[in-house]
C-alpha cells in the first residue's frame, strides 16, 4: 500500500519537473525522465525496508547509483516546492510525514 502511494508521488514530481524543465506535455515524459522514473520503481521494488520504508532522504542504506541519486535529488529540489500548488494534499502528508521520520531518527 506504501510502496504504491510513494510510486504515485515520484511520479507525479518526475512529471511536473520533466514539463517544466523539459517542456515534455503534461501525462508525458521524455526518454531521460522515463527512464529515471522506471529506475526509482525498480529501487522501490527492491528495498529492504518494504512498507517500513524511510523516505530515502533519512534512509541510511542509499539503493541508487550517484549518477541515479543526483537526478532524483534534482527533480525533488525543483517539484517539491511546486506539488504545493499542483498536488496540495499529497505535498502536505508528504511534509508531515517527513517530520515524523526525522522527529523519530532523534
Amino acid at each position: 500500500m506504501k510502496q504504491e502511494k510513494e510510486t504515485e508521488v515520484v511520479t507525479l514530481m518526475i512529471g511536473l519537473y520533466c514539463h517544466g524543465c523539459h517542456g515534455s506535455r503534461k501525462g508525458g515524459l521524455c526518454p531521460e525522465c522515463t527512464e529515471l522514473l522506471e529506475y526509482v520503481k525498480f529501487r522501490r521494488s527492491k528495498c529492504p525496508h518494504g512498507d517500513n520504508k524511510p523516505f530515502c532522504s533519512n534512509c541510511k542504506i542509499h539503493c541508487y547509483k550517484p549518477d541515479m541519486r543526483e537526478k532524483i535529488r534534482v527533480v525533488m529540489r525543483y517539484a517539491g516546492p511546486r506539488m504545493i500548488f499542483h498536488h496540495p494534499v499529497l505535498a502536505c502528508r508528504h511534509l508531515i510525514e517527513t517530520k515524523k521520520q526525522k522527529r523519530n531518527a532523534k
